[in-house]
């Protein structure tokens, strides 16, 4: 398996790129955000792209790099829905921001998920359904910075701190969900808490 590739950057452009890592050129499909970041860096300098090798029957190997570690996991997570193939999902992330990504899917928002070129309202439905509590787990759903709010104390600790920075992406105000942290048991995992959290705030 192919973690990643350190190599010269010997060619690229919007939607691939080549470099050559110990004398062997390798061709890498990249998303947009990676074909931007390419694109800035001189031919011939020493680059590295984290690489997502997908192989399937009875056709070539390819591989599908990105800047961001992160970046990739959205990646890999986006491709285990069914029918979101490795060309769906760079469309997605080419369309929409992540932190946008992360809400529309946690929400349920298919709506903002169908705008988005090349995803169908079943996509969209199967993408909310099988990643709405998954979603939030992965880098770009944990990527809030906490900063506490004026006036108010910092945010918590441990899982319920996980849980208040998920809520807090999603568009919730801290006033809606510090009520919520002291009726959660903190001993279960934080996709159940933030489950039982969402569900709170919507009967609210």
């Amino acid at each position: 398996m192919i973690a990643f590739l350190r190599g010269r950057l010997l060619e690229a452009d919007s939607e691939s790129a080549v470099i050559d890592a110990g004398g062997v050129g390798y061709q890498v499909l990249v998303s947009a955000s990676t074909a931007a970041a390419l694109s800035m860096i001189a031919a011939e300098a020493t680059t590295q792209i984290y690489v997502h090798a997908h192989f399937v029957k009875d056709e070539p190997l390819r591989l599908y790099g990105f800047a961001d570690r992160g970046e990739r996991t959205l990646f890999q997570t986006l491709i285990g829905v069914q029918g979101v193939g490795p060309r769906v999902a760079l469309a997605i992330l080419a369309g929409i921001e992540a932190p946008e990504l992360v809400r529309a899917i946690a929400t349920g928002d298919v709506t903002r998920l169908t705008q988005v070129k090349g995803v169908g309202r079943k996509t969209a439905e199967r993408l909310a359904l099988e990643l709405r509590e998954k979603i939030l787990t992965v880098p770009a759903g944990k990527s809030v910075a906490l900063e506490a709010p004026p006036g108010r104390g910092a945010p918590p600790a441990g899982p319920l701190g996980d849980v208040y920075g998920a809520l807090v992406q999603l568009g919730y105000k801290p006033g809606e969900i510090e009520p919520l942290l002291d009726r959660l048991d903190a001993a279960r995992p934080v996709p159940d808490l933030i489950r039982d959290a969402l569900s709170a705030l919507r009967r609210q």
